[in-house]
């Protein structure tokens, strides 16, 4: 195992290899077994319909680790921060197949983000593109200047060295095949190792249960190095099945509507927003969507309310998608009851999962793919790991009997109102059903009689409505007083995080300003 980072115990690692979740394969190997296996058939598909099989994406991968492998080599890290472009798949590939070790950014970030990170992973070289929306050249420069290591820099859809295949050794399953970014909202991400072993488990799984398989054509709406995008199931997932991936520029309607019915696309994954956004856009597109068979939402929450109208407006199922980058992921089953896909968050991927659901709710988790600790990060992980492996996922839930769990938030996404808890996302569901509003998220205000009263933001799709008028709705729905927000605000938009979440640290930044 790399250095930095945290192995499993021996014991349970032999244990995940006997049940078969650890196959011993490198996770390069999607791709090479799908060209040996079906070499014509489509696997990949850019956002102006150019079209590659699995045999020529192969020989794609294998050109660009020959012409890669004499500037970089195995267990280096490389920054890679692309957008939804072919040269995403090759380089990501390529990378793999050298034992090089991708380090995946997000098309959003930038420098406050970009330095810590070049520095944390002592990466050697960075992959960005060509792009009209952001100047990526000059971001690289201030990069490569704030930490000399970073001694190359590639234009992945300019300059992306090719040669002629050349033998090369394959990793190690076991060992690190990449880093993911943790999710957190505030400071800079911490580095989640991801093996060949748990990764390509984490694909395999997911998109058996996702019912993925070689008619299947995979929408890459959000960001490919997004984890929900890349491997839950993702089009890792999708290239574990045989299927084909799609990808787009960006989620927004206009964009993705067309492409779902070019491409004749049956599944997608988004967050809560883009679900919304979608729903709202689908009753005046001109577009023919009845191609898509399933939508899996994930990321946040997606609430009962929104829920419930996936299947009614978009025509198409619903899964709902929990997890997080740093393992477990909890999907509905296509088979579940309505009640259970539209109410919880799904239910653990794997038998081997191991879930505690604390006292005050927290879950805690350790598994087959769940880290056993963040790269070169002792002191934080001592906080985020129990001393039997558990990690504390900050996350709230209940768990239900069939095994199901129900987000109820976050440890800090809690307000306390005069010693009574309100559940910010509890009280956004119960919004979310009125007629007027799109979306809502509910934070607290400093208070010094309360500690803390309650704000509701709302984004409205109709005549905004009053305070009262709000308590009013509520009230009807037998919504406790003492939930009833304190305070409304009205926004065009929510600010989001760099993974597509609510940020709630800005909306609580704008009631302190």
């Amino acid at each position: 195992m790399l250095e930095g980072c945290v192995p499993w115990p021996a014991e349970l690692a032999q244990r995940y290899r006997d049940a078969g979740y650890w196959a011993g394969r490198p996770l390069d190997r999607l791709i090479r077994d799908g060209a040996e296996r079906h070499p014509d058939r489509i696997a990949l598909i850019g956002t102006d319909g150019a079209r590659w099989t699995y045999a020529e994406l192969d020989a794609w991968i294998a050109r660009a680790a020959a012409g890669l492998a004499p500037s970089i080599a195995p267990r280096e890290r490389v920054l890679l921060q692309l957008p939804n472009i072919p040269e995403f798949v090759a380089v990501f590939f390529a990378l793999l197949r050298i034992g090089a070790l991708p380090v995946l950014a997000l098309p959003a970030h930038r420098e406050a983000e970009m330095v810590p990170l070049a520095e944390l992973s002592e990466a050697v070289a960075y992959f960005i593109a060509d792009d009209e929306s952001f100047d990526y050249r000059a971001l690289a420069k201030t990069v490569t200047s704030a930490v000399p290591g970073v001694r190359q820099v590639f234009v992945a859809n300019a300059d992306l060295p090719l040669a002629d295949p050349v033998p090369l050794p394959e990793p190690d399953p076991s060992d690190v095949a990449l880093f993911l970014l943790s999710g957190g909202t505030t400071g800079t991400p911490k580095l989640i190792p991801r093996t060949h072993d748990d990764y390509s488990y984490n694909g395999r799984a997911s998109a058996e249960v996702s019912g993925f398989d070689e008619s299947t054509v995979y929408l890459v709406a959000l960001p490919a190095s997004h984890n929900f995008a890349l491997c839950s199931p993702g089009l890792l997932g999708a290239f574990a099945a045989g299927g084909t991936v799609v990808l787009a520029a960006d989620p927004s309607p206009g964009t993705v509507f067309p492409l779902i019915e070019r491409d004749q696309v049956t599944v997608t994954g988004v967050v809560p927003p883009i679900a919304l956004l979608w729903m709202d856009a689908a009753e005046f597109a001109d577009e023919d969507l009845s191609s898509l068979r399933l939508l899996q939402v994930g990321g946040a929450k997606l609430n009962a309310e929104p829920a419930a109208r996936v299947r009614p407006t978009l025509g198409c199922a619903l899964q709902q998608v929990f997890g997080m980058a740093e393992g477990l992921l909890n999907f509905t089953r296509l088979d579940d009851p309505e009640d259970l896909i539209v109410e919880t968050q799904g239910r653990p991927l794997c038998p081997d999962d191991e879930v505690r659901v604390l006292a005050n709710g927290e879950l805690l988790t350790r598994g087959p793919y769940t880290l056993r600790g963040y790269y070169r990060a002792e002191e934080h992980n001592r906080r985020s790991f129990t001393e039997d492996g558990f990690y504390r996922s900050g996350d709230l839930v209940r768990q239900l009997p069939s095994g199901h769990l129900v987000v109820e938030g976050r440890l800090k996404d809690q307000i306390n109102r005069g010693g009574e808890k309100i559940p910010a996302e509890e009280l956004e569901n119960h919004l979310l059903a009125h007629p007027a509003v799109h979306d809502a998220a509910v934070v607290g205000m400093a208070d010094e009689v309360m500690g803390e009263r309650t704000c509701a933001f709302l984004v409205v799709n109709g005549p905004v409505p009053k305070l009262r008028e709000v308590k009013a709705f509520l009230r009807d729905r037998g919504v406790a007083e003492f939930k009833l927000p304190d305070r409304l605000e009205i926004l065009d938009a929510f600010p989001l995080t760099k993974l597509g979440k609510v940020s709630k640290a800005d909306l609580s930044r704008r009631l302190a300003g």
